[in-house]
């Protein structure tokens, strides 16, 4: 008679135990990414603004502390803007924001689709 007092049928144990110190160890060692959701958001803003001949390329960098979208006229100028995702600004200013290439934030926020507004053109009332 075999003993399956642990639950499961096979009578091997299934759960493994991770210390918590372990697990927020790991995920502190990856770089912050853009999600598949952000990247779309990013990449839909990039595609309308190439269809209006604004920007020509983009780099995405994935440091420890923080992910970036640089988008460039020309590859070999400096980035026209960044859009930046700091998980350390989520609970005070936001983890987006959008920098011009003097460094100026233009708008940072919680919401990645209201930070990327900034890039929405207004409508603008013309007499005739």
């Amino acid at each position: 008679m075999t003993d399956h007092s642990c639950g499961t049928e096979d009578g091997e144990a299934s759960g493994i135990l991770i210390p918590l110190h372990e697990a927020r160890r790991a995920r502190l060692d990856q770089p912050v990414r853009f999600d598949r959701r952000e990247l779309d958001q990013i990449l839909r803003l990039y595609g309308r603004m190439v269809a209006a001949n604004e920007w020509r390329d983009y780099a995405i960098d994935h440091l420890t502390d923080r992910a970036v979208f640089s988008v460039f006229r020309r590859a070999s100028e400096v980035p026209l803007f960044q859009i930046v995702k700091d998980p350390k600004l989520a609970r005070r200013q936001g983890a987006f924001a959008v920098i011009a290439a003097g460094g100026r934030i233009l708008k940072r926020g919680q919401e990645l689709g209201r930070v990327l507004g900034v890039f929405d053109s207004k409508l603008k009332l013309v007499e005739a």
